[in-house]
């Protein structure tokens, strides 16, 4: 209901606005072309008329702009990120410029609750822009980044529609708390909560909305955002209104996605040969006459189109940009789906001479049809000698595995076989319904008796819903046991921001000296329910023993916060930044709390110093030196410290007099739980050579998490669970960043600009129990068979038996090492073998410009990470010849190895992953303005997941965690786009 509203209201303005333009815009008007030196457009840069701020415009995506002038404004202000900021004279009714190039480190950067010159910052912060982004099909806001910056990792979950993405900076900090930046767009910071039938948070902005991207990587640029900023943060900036008529800008994208390679199995003919060779008469009488790739009949390619439309002017005082997304996004593997519908409004108005109010409101509307995943998996086992249909089968027409009584005709279905792939996708449904709506009010003020002091409100909020179905009919066999499935799922959550804080900036000439102060108040609210449905069955019939039992299906906490920070700047060359902000959460006791984040950061311009300002070829030398501490409260449940009794669903009861009541469990609780602690120490040094046609910078640093929240076993005899969330151990991550970007070539008619980046991290736990206990191996982890935390090692290092080989090379089966030497193999002689998260991590883009024609591609590469083959463990022949009573194919390596029972914990499987993967690669043609210079149009060509190369076998070697069972496979997707500005 509320984005029904907001949509209807959103439309009803946008037909007001349109409108009205009509009116006020016939007089006045400037137009023009903003480019840079060779001519390029520059999309979304900044005309501001001079002397009057409120009156203003952005261009398009040609560079085109119109603003509307009154007759005392004589100058135009052009600027753009990168750029020198040029002032120009009104001669006539059009006005163009060509931006020239400016020092890198002279841009303006989003940091917490401001802005700052990037050659002042004091912290390890990194800025994408809307030029930079990734481009193509790109659905989700995360993928705009991938590979742009240093330190950051961003692992795509999968290559279904609308997949989210797994976000690191610089390692993870926790072992069970969560790992995920603080995502904030325009000063709103999101909750995380997760919602029922959406993969993430991104997964429902538009991203065509996103202006530029901002990443605070070490703790002096991160504290000011205290206990939820030790995994990093992200600032999300969108773009805002411009002036004038309005400006109307249209693109559309059809992209074309296959399946790359397919999981190598054995083929029918290969799998008959096997049998015939291996099996007596009864496993051959099994065999069908078909010859079916299952992996094909599961796979096909699919469309995704993509339609933004946005419009951008002012009505009067107020600049506006109203914004529209549709996408339709089909996966390649059959039934999957996805149709996502946005909509966005900017409005900034000015009502008061001090006064300014910037309003964004975002609403979104997801539809998603789920395919079964698990016909990936059935896919690779299923018999390749049988057909898909069979019009005698009970189980909807397809063949499943199931045997028919002689005597009675009755057909039982085989219960452990693989059920038919394509039956799993046919017979299956899965749609939810997400509904989303954010948005926030700011209001800056300054205050007319003392202008350098802003007063600002920020009052934001996020409310969506989710929810779904499931419905498989009773005759499905991968059901039929149940007789169907018929499920709902369904949640709420609400996120409510209220910020208050004073702002002082004031220039101190007596003394050379700048001082930038800030201190504020921020309330947080976090409100969720969950509808805990049980399962029915496709009659309606309730499946017992299957509703879900909550202590609490409408968790709440609250966090309420005080910051302040002062950034004092002498000579212009020397910067002293200190920051602390003291967080009270509702998830701990009273007694613990509130925590206290503190940082403290130096900036020395070394290159502003007498003794190398005269130098020709170096344009900036900043060193950076800064030490912070930050927290963490994300990912547990809301009332961990409080002792929890989850009641009963009926089946377990108690008698008392002659009343059965349901039983009530406790839970295990930690009443002194408090926050994780990031300390955090970085130095870096920003250079810049050749006017800045070289630049980049060098970041060392050190992260110590202390207090980690860590799931830990309790003796057995106790009436609680087994395990229980409290503060042991510790945890390192020490590494180097480096980031280059050259313009190698650039003239009248040609450019090349060239990026680089370039990280290593190592991750190592230091501590795990309360005590010294040598003895203690550690706490299993991922799948809980092959990954352990563990002291002295990477967190979810392999944890298996080292294989024993041949002289030929080849595996001997069920043969381990004997590790410690006794003569007797077992548990004792399992050992840390490689750890899943890269040690290095290399993101490369380039972009050559001839005249009108574009040309950019982007190469990412990690080394140094490890993968389990979870789908070659099935290899092993005992899963072929099944003794009960049907055949499976497994992955064709089983000729190789000849495995014939699993060994699920052998080093064997545990392959480097290392890769490198060329994203992106795409051609555009900047066609300028046509019909008589109405209309502006771009024409682009993007191919994604071009190639990758690698020595693991598996299907991708790129899956956050360590354990390949099978994803959905990321697709090779060919992008067709047009854009129009008018």
């Amino acid at each position: 209901m509320v984005i029904k509203i907001v949509l209807q209201r959103t439309i009803l303005l946008f037909i007001c606005l349109a409108s009205s333009q009509l009116i006020f815009g016939q007089a006045g008007n400037v137009s023009g072309k903003v480019t840079d030196e060779n001519g390029n457009a520059l999309p979304a840069a900044v005309v501001r008329a001079v002397d009057h701020p409120q009156i203003g415009a952005v261009t398009d995506e040609s560079g085109s702009y119109t603003i509307k002038v009154t007759p005392e404004v004589k100058e135009l202000t052009f600027s753009y990120v990168g750029f020198r900021d040029t002032t120009l004279p009104i001669t006539g009714s059009t006005l163009n410029v060509r931006l020239q190039g400016m020092k890198s480190l002279n841009e303006v950067v989003v940091i917490g609750y401001g802005t700052q010159q990037k050659k002042d910052l004091t912290g390890a912060i990194a800025t994408v822009s809307a030029k930079d982004f990734q481009k193509g099909s790109i659905t989700t806001v995360d993928q705009l980044i991938s590979g742009k910056v240093a330190g950051v990792s961003i692992t795509s979950n999968g290559g279904s529609p609308g997949a989210g993405s797994v976000i690191r900076i610089r390692g993870g900090a926790s072992l069970n708390a969560s790992n995920d930046p603080l995502i904030v767009i325009d000063g709103l910071p999101l909750s995380g909560n997760n919602i029922y039938g959406s993969s993430n948070q991104l997964s429902l902005l538009n991203p065509n909305d996103i202006a530029s991207i901002t990443v605070l990587k070490d703790a002096a640029a991160a504290a000011i955002y205290g206990s939820r900023a030790s995994n990093g943060v992200i600032l999300i900036t969108t773009k805002k209104g411009g002036s004038g008529k309005p400006a109307f800008n249209f693109s559309s994208t059809v992209s074309l996605s296959k399946l790359v390679r397919e999981i190598p199995v054995m083929s029918a003919g290969q799998f008959r040969q096997y049998i015939n060779s291996h099996a007596d008469s009864a496993f051959k009488s099994l065999m069908g006459s078909a010859s079916t790739d299952w992996q094909n009949e599961i796979f096909s390619s699919a469309v995704t189109t993509n339609n933004n439309l946005s419009v951008t002017g002012s009505l009067k005082d107020m600049p506006y940009r109203i914004s529209g997304e549709y996408l339709h996004q089909n996966g390649i593997l059959n039934t999957d789906q996805l149709q996502r519908e946005t909509v966005g409004l900017v409005l900034s108005p000015r009502v008061l001479q001090h006064l300014k109010i910037d309003i964004n409101l975002n609403g979104s509307f997801l539809q998603r049809k789920y395919a079964n995943g698990s016909a990936v998996s059935s896919a690779v086992y299923f018999d390749p000698t049988q057909p898909v249909e069979d019009p005698s089968s009970p189980y909807g027409g397809y063949f499943e595995w199931a045997s028919t009584d002689a005597n009675t005709g009755a057909v039982t279905l085989n219960k452990l076989a693989p059920r038919n792939p394509v039956s799993m996708l046919n017979l299956y449904s899965n749609k939810s319904n997400v509904k989303r709506s954010f948005g926030n009010i700011r209001f800056d003020y300054a205050l007319p008796f003392l202008p350098d002091l802003h007063a600002n409100l920020n009052l934001g909020y996020d409310i969506s819903e989710g929810e779904g179905h499931i419905n498989v009919p009773a005759y499905a066999a991968q059901n039929y046991l149940d007789s169907g499935q018929d499920n709902q799922y369904r949640n709420q959550t609400r996120n409510e921001v209220s910020e208050f804080y004073l702002n002082y900036v004031k220039e101190l000439k007596g003394i050379n000296s700048n001082i930038n102060a800030t201190v504020g108040y921020g309330y947080y609210n976090n409100w969720s329910k969950n509808y805990n449905y049980p399962s029915f069955r496709a009659n309606g019939d309730t499946i017992p023993g299957s509703k879900p039992v909550f202590p609490f299906d409408e968790p709440e906490n609250t966090l309420l916060s005080y910051y302040a920070r002062a950034i004092y700047t002498y000579q212009d060359r020397y910067i002293l930044a200190a920051s602390l902000r003291r967080d009270g959460s509702s998830k701990f006791a009273p007694e613990n709390r509130w925590g206290t984040f503190p940082s403290i950061a130096f900036t020395w311009k070394v290159g502003q110093e007498a003794f190398l300002n005269s130098s020709n070829a170096l344009s900036e030398l900043n060193l950076r030196l800064s030490y912070g501490v930050t927290g963490n409260q994300d990912g547990i449940y809301d009332y961990p410290y409080q002792p929890v009794y989850s009641i009963s669903d009926g089946t377990s009861k108690t008698l008392f007099g002659s009343t059965y009541y349901n039983m009530a469990t406790p839970g295990a609780y930690d009443a002194s739980l408090k926050w994780e602690q990031t300390a955090s120490y970085n130095a870096g040094l920003d250079y810049g050579f050749l006017k800045g046609r070289i630049h980049g910078s060098v970041d060392f640093y050190y992260k110590k998490t202390k207090n980690l929240l860590n799931t830990i076993p309790i003796p057995a005899g106790s009436n609680f669970s087994s395990t229980l969330l409290t503060n042991v151990g510790n945890m390192d991550n020490k590494g180097v960043e480096f980031m280059i970007d050259a313009t190698p070539v650039k003239n009248k008619h040609f450019s090349w600009d060239v990026s680089f980046n370039v990280s290593y991290n190592n991750n190592k736990i230091t501590n795990l129990t309360a005590t010294r206990d040598s003895t203690y191996p550690g706490t299993l982890t991922g799948n809980g068979v092959v990954q352990i935390n563990s002291i002295g090692y990477s967190a979810n290092a392999f944890y298996v038996y080292h294989q024993q080989y041949d002289k030929n090379g080849k595996p001997i089966e069920g043969v381990f090492e004997d590790v410690n030497r006794d003569g007797i193999i077992n548990s004792n002689e399992l050992y840390r073998y490689q750890s899943p998260f890269p040690v290095m991590i290399y993101g490369f883009s380039t972009r050559l410009t001839y005249n009108r024609w574009t040309l950019n591609t982007v190469l990412r590469a990690n080394t140094g990470n490890y993968l389990y083959d979870g789908v070659s463990t099935g290899a092993v022949e005992s899963n072929i010849l099944n003794p009960l009573g049907y055949l499976a194919n497994v992955m064709a390596n089983v000729r190789t190895t000849h495995f014939y029972y699993s060994n699920p914990q052998s080093d064997y499987y545990v392959q480097n992953a290392s890769f490198l993967k060329m994203d992106n690669i795409g051609l555009s043609y900047n066609a300028g303005r046509i019909f008589n210079n109405a209309v502006s149009l771009v024409i682009n060509a993007h191919c994604q997941n071009v190639f990758t190369i690698t020595n693991y076998t598996g299907i991708d070697p790129e899956i956050y965690g360590g354990i390949d069972n099978t994803i959905y496979p990321r697709p090779r997707t060919y992008t067709l786009g047009i854009n129009l500005g008018f």
